[in-house]
């Protein structure tokens, strides 16, 4: 059965459209819940997080429904980071986690992300097996004597502050240091300045007042200018930029200019290297990062492994080789000594731990290469299409690798959570790059108006 539901990072969709109804919420609570009931693990247990979207508490409810009409448990932690869900589910002994959020999408979106016993996000094949009992329906119901109950938990946001806390290098405080922290109105809005605020830093937080609508809304990670203003007006050492979810970071130096995961990632590689910290010696990311991080890491004899979009293959990589960093240029880091899935707090607190065991600014820290120039645009497609397939679009496609090889790389591929073709191109040769990513661009558009 093909993937009617799930995409590259689980249930995803404006809110009240296919496929993010209640309806189809509840089914697929007790699909989850049913699967999970056959597993071998006993604890019947369900914790679920959300963000600060609107949409959360229809989707909370409806899950809770399905899941309990199963004979699952249900733990209610409300708003708390993507993460945390990840680390609280095998704290817990829960069978399955639940976050419910669209990440780094308006408020008009949401999403339902499932994280199996080990904390982990579960794989293609369990989630095609939560899809079929999904369609055969509402069999496999619990007696009325054996339905789940549901209740808050009070402490989950405090346990994840701890384990938050806990990352950062040992002995080490954040007296002196002046730090912004962009919230994106979303789900770390109260652990992520806790945090630094516990750990000795002077916060100045912004966008950390979520009204349901206001989620991602011209702050966060995706959009860090306020951020950026605010790190300058204050003279603070360093800002941060979480997503909706708080499982992605952008940093932005004291001179206000951001930097992406892809430094980050640079920084931690060559540092962990140079401790005999980095497993593998190799950084494992996306087929999206940058190549001049590549060309950084090979001056310093570290492996970039690439894999498909996505942090969830990220880390199924990460596991298979036992590799301990890795990470998108979005940035998602992951840091498998430390969470089972990208964590823009913890990532930012190894960048400011970086930054007092060197005693350097920011502004030297975040940017460790030079990147190659590269282009990203976007095209909207109607559902049902494939423009990809098209003739035309495959010959445009393949003249424009020629004339990029040796000077770049094309990378085209369709986006898992929108009806989206995604154009990228990276070449030191600004016109090419310019003339690549046109060309391409306007052979896709020419297909899906014709």
């Amino acid at each position: 059965m093909g993937r009617k539901y799930f995409g590259t990072d689980g249930v995803r969709g404006p809110a009240n459209s296919f496929p993010m109804t209640a309806d189809i919420a509840l089914k697929l609570g007790a699909a989850a819940g049913r699967y999970f009931q056959n597993s071998k693990n006993l604890s019947k247990r369900v914790v679920i997080g959300k963000d600060t979207r609107l949409s959360g508490y229809m989707f909370e409810n409806a899950l809770t429904a399905g899941l309990t009409s199963t004979g699952m448990n249900v733990l209610l932690l409300g708003p708390v980071p993507t993460p945390a869900v990840g680390l609280l589910t095998p704290s817990m002994r829960a069978d399955l986690g639940i976050m419910i959020s669209a990440s780094h999408n308006g408020f008009e979106d949401n999403g339902i992300k499932f994280f199996g016993p080990d904390g982990y996000k579960l794989s293609d094949e369990v989630e095609n097996q939560i899809e079929t009992l999904l369609e055969e329906g509402a069999n496999g119901l619990a007696p009325a004597d054996q339905i789940g109950r549901a209740q808050r938990i009070d402490d989950g946001l405090f346990r994840y502050v701890e384990r938050a806390k806990s990352s950062f290098p040992s002995g080490v405080r954040l007296d002196g240091m002046k730090v912004v922290i962009d919230c994106a109105n979303g789900a770390g809005y109260k652990a992520a300045p806790e945090v630094l605020w516990e750990l000795g830093a002077e916060v100045i937080p912004v966008a950390v007042n979520p009204n349901g609508r206001n989620i991602n809304h011209n702050c966060g990670s995706t959009k860090p200018q306020v951020a950026a203003e605010t790190v300058v007006a204050h003279g603070a050492d360093l800002g941060i930029c979480l997503d909706g979810d708080a499982d992605r970071v952008i940093l932005i130096d004291e001179k206000g200019r951001v930097a992406d995961g892809d430094q980050l990632m640079g920084l931690l590689a060559q540092r962990w290297a140079s401790e005999d910290r980095l497993r593998g010696n190799a950084l494992v990311a996306t087929v999206m990062s940058n190549l001049g991080l590549e060309q950084f890491l090979q001056g310093h004899k570290i492996d970039l492994l690439r894999t498909n979009v996505g942090d969830r293959y990220v880390v199924e990589k990460m596991r298979q080789g036992g590799f301990n960093l890795g990470g998108e240029q979005s940035g998602h880091i992951i840091m498998t000594e430390h969470a089972t899935t990208g964590d823009g707090l913890m990532a930012a607190l190894q960048f400011l731990g970086e930054m007092k065991r060197s005693d350097t600014s920011a502004s030297d820290l975040a940017n460790v290469f030079q990147p190659v120039p590269q282009l990203l645009k976007n095209i909207r497609f109607s559902a049902g299409d494939r423009p990809l397939d098209a003739e035309p679009v495959q010959k445009t496609i393949a003249a424009m690798e020629t004339k990029l090889a040796g000077q770049g790389r094309l990378l085209i591929r369709k986006s898992g959570t929108e009806p989206l073709i995604r154009v990228m191109a990276e070449c030191t040769e600004p016109a090419l790059l310019e003339q690549v990513v046109g060309e391409v661009v306007g052979a896709v558009e020419a297909v899906c108006q014709a």
